[in-house]
């Protein structure tokens, strides 16, 4: 069963690729170097205070802009267990599939959950927990083959084992 629990960073609508990674940094294809700079121009304090199983929380057409896959790449190397949002731009939703990083979407979680709230998300069922507000969203889970994609730590990943 795949899970992750974490505190929540909330964003609004059309967080666009470039706010996730300023393009002025893909001069490296280190990620973890990349990472550092992960949401810096909207959230400043994202990278000092992100935990690992933390989640990002967005409005509608997350993941907007260029079709860069070091955008999903470096939320995962941060540590963030999950991103949950109304919508997900369409390229940055396979990008995330393929690099092994877990979203689901979910307009009600979106709407109910606040920046702080600690939050509980189960991929096997689609059910988001908020456990500071006791409520509870049902986004709808991954088909297994996506699942499974995920848990392996994405496609390339998955393709070398």
């Amino acid at each position: 069963m795949m899970n992750a629990q974490g505190v929540v960073f909330k964003y609004p609508d059309n967080v666009d690729t470039d706010v996730i990674i300023p393009a002025r940094y893909l001069n490296s294809q280190d990620a973890k170097e990349l990472a550092l700079h992960c949401m810096e121009d909207i959230d400043t304090e994202f990278v000092k205070k992100v935990k690992p199983g933390d989640i990002m929380v967005g409005g509608w057409n997350f993941g907007c802009g260029s079709s860069r896959e070091h955008a999903p790449l470096v939320i995962k190397t941060c540590g963030t267990g999950c991103v949950i949002a109304k919508s997900f731009a369409r390229i940055f939703y396979r990008n995330a599939i393929n690099i092994g990083l877990p979203i689901l979407e979910c307009e009600a979680a979106s709407d109910g959950i606040e920046a702080g709230d600690e939050v509980a998300v189960n991929f096997d069922t689609g059910v988001i927990t908020n456990i500071t507000k006791n409520e509870t969203y049902q986004a709808e889970p991954f088909p297994p083959f996506i699942q499974e994609i995920i848990q392996k730590g994405g496609l390339m990943a998955g393709l070398k084992r």
